[in-house]
């Protein structure tokens, strides 16, 4: 008989979330809920906590705790704990009863408690890319020290991950890896004269060919700031130096990433564009289970293209490649400054060729410098977020 896994989903109420839980529900033998949260979608939490039980629910504030309860107790479940606020989120992804972690809270917020859940020796899913951004070194030293198992949920390192072999021990050239191709839709401008990115709205920069993501990650699509994040979040998962990192624009999606060896072979995942293909793969590892993702019909398909970058359409990618080659704390800065500057396009105070220039600039008056702990890594967030804004102001 299975034993049943035991999940904390950290951002339930998000894509990533949402399509964990369907993919849990197809496996109730196998999966049980132990904690959810959200920071402020009260009213769906309330509705995934009366389907799938837990036994905490963690909110952003105290508010949002407050009407979580009464929700609660309107639908006769008083036996749910609800907690709030981010010390919350780190004791239930860290808490005994919990076996597994699907860190899917997006940005710098979903740090301190993939972190703690890395510490406490937990399963970890990470979906939430910014952790390894923001702190590369101390996250992985984490898992190495508690001997957590670190299982990467984005649809490329997932890909790159299941092309990798079996005993890979974090040594690419004991392998015989060339290099990891890490492929890129292109997002919404793929072909849009450059000229005109000056101008496009919110909505048009949400509206991504292939993927059904949350707005900032559409705008980072856009942008390809996403791609930039996942070749440092690769470099940390693979031990790859920048260098043997190359991104692939293929606007189909169905290669979701390769891996190319030195004998001359290049390994690729394939699948339709759906998420949950990742996460079950993911949750169930080394098994495979049913993700409810239809099988890839490569003759539908018919064809795929693939091109290189321009780095002149797309200048997020290449901060990134250079905030992973200066190191220290660049990333942390890089990922700061763009979560400011894309919630500001949301909010139409910039424009969407305004994003790269604010991060540049961020990343000219904050110099990198080392970052040993969890504090200083927040305190260098914190300070690139107010030198952002302050850009954005002025």
């Amino acid at each position: 008989m299975i034993k049943q896994q035991q999940l904390c989903v950290l951002g339930s109420t998000g894509s990533i979330g949402v399509s964990t839980l369907d993919v849990v529900a197809r496996h109730p033998e196998r999966y049980g809920i132990f904690a959810l949260t959200a920071h402020s979608q009260v009213e769906k939490l309330a509705a995934q906590c009366a389907q799938f039980r837990p036994q905490v629910a963690v909110v952003g504030t105290a508010s949002a705790a407050e009407q979580l309860t009464a929700l609660l107790k309107q639908s006769n479940l008083p036996g749910i704990q609800v907690h709030y606020g981010p010390q919350a989120l780190c004791e239930v992804a860290s808490a005994n009863e919990c076996d597994s972690v699907m860190a899917a809270i997006v940005g710098a917020a979903g740090l301190p408690a993939s972190l703690a859940a890395a510490r406490a020796g937990k399963k970890v899913l990470l979906a939430n890319k910014e952790a390894l951004v923001m702190s590369g070194d101390l996250f992985i030293d984490a898992i190495k020290r508690s001997g957590a198992a670190l299982l990467p949920i984005d649809s490329e390192h997932n890909a790159i991950f299941q092309c990798l072999p079996h005993n890979y021990d974090g040594r690419p050239q004991q392998h015989g890896i060339h290099k990891i191709l890490l492929t890129a839709s292109g997002g919404p401008f793929l072909h849009r004269d450059i000229d005109s990115l000056t101008h496009v709205t919110p909505e048009e920069a949400i509206a991504h060919p292939n993927w059904v993501m949350g707005r900032k990650i559409s705008i980072d699509s856009a942008s390809m700031m996403n791609k930039g994040l996942e070749v440092i979040e690769a470099h940390w998962l693979f031990a790859t130096p920048a260098e043997q990192i190359e991104v692939v624009i293929h606007p189909q999606s169905v290669v979701h990433s390769m891996v190319s060896y030195n004998d001359g072979s290049v390994l690729a995942q394939l699948g339709n564009p759906d998420m949950r293909t990742p996460i079950a793969y993911g949750l169930a590892y080394p098994e495979r289970i049913a993700s409810g993702v239809a099988p890839l019909d490569i003759l539908k398909i018919g064809h795929l293209n693939f091109e290189a970058p321009d780095f002149k359409r797309f200048p997020c990618l290449a901060l990134a490649y250079a905030a992973l080659q200066t190191g220290l704390s660049a990333p942390t800065i890089l990922n700061a400054s763009n979560e400011i500057a894309v919630q500001a396009f949301l909010d139409g105070k910039i424009g969407f060729r305004m994003i790269d220039q604010i991060i540049a600039r961020t990343l000219e008056r904050l110099p990198a410098s080392p970052v040993h702990d969890l504090d200083s890594i927040l305190a260098c967030d914190q300070e690139a977020r107010v030198i952002a804004s302050a850009l954005i102001a002025a």
